[in-house]
């Protein structure tokens, strides 16, 4: 099983990813343990997907990664809502 997950930072900044193992991942976002966030402060899981084919989880990666995608994210944050699915 394949997870997909955003992340919004302290200073709304979104990062998108994917995963096998969530639990931890979200772990080394925390601790600085990630090069591309480890400068940033970890607010809050925005969305979380799950994908049964890694190249179906790295294709909804790569649309959460879009301009669209991104799009999509910021509304939902402006509603305050987040989606698990």
């Amino acid at each position: 099983m394949y997870i997909i997950y955003a992340i919004i930072f302290l200073n709304k900044n979104i990062y998108v990813g994917i995963t096998t193992d969530l639990e931890r991942r979200i772990k080394e976002h925390k601790r600085g343990k990630t090069k591309s966030t480890k400068n940033r402060k970890f607010s809050k899981v925005v969305i979380v997907e799950k994908c049964e084919s890694r190249l179906v989880a790295r294709e909804r990666e790569k649309y959460w990664k879009s301009g669209c995608g991104k799009e999509m994210l910021k509304n939902k944050l402006l509603r305050g809502r987040s989606s698990v699915g």
